[in-house]
């Protein structure tokens, strides 16, 4: 396996943000609409989740998105699907963010 060839398709898309602070509430409204919209109904996506940091973690969010496989993740981000997809103003409550792809695999249970 190779680090773009996941091992049985499924892939988490894992974007975690850094939020400015007193700017989390905003933008977890901003996930819950903005976001879902562009992965929602899209070729391959099999759903996705979103939530806030606990504690000491409370200016951290993540928005993960499960994807059938990587050649979904790619024809819905293109070219530049290795790197953060910002909508217009998410760039003003964030301080720093990050995508991650993950092979998920056998990984993943929900019951």
């Amino acid at each position: 396996m190779t680090h773009s060839t996941p091992r049985h398709g499924s892939v988490m898309r894992l974007f975690q943000v850094k939020v400015k602070a007193g700017h989390a509430d905003a933008l977890l409204a901003k996930f819950a609409t903005t976001s879902v919209d562009v992965v929602c109904h899209e070729p391959g996506n099999t759903g996705y989740f979103f939530g806030k940091g606990i504690a000491l973690d409370e200016n951290r969010l993540v928005f993960a998105s499960l994807w059938s496989d990587l050649d979904a993740v790619k024809q819905r981000f293109g070219e530049d699907w290795q790197t953060s997809y910002l909508p217009v103003g998410y760039e003003d409550l964030i301080e720093e963010c990050s995508v991650h792809h993950i092979d998920v695999g056998d990984g993943w249970f929900v019951g």
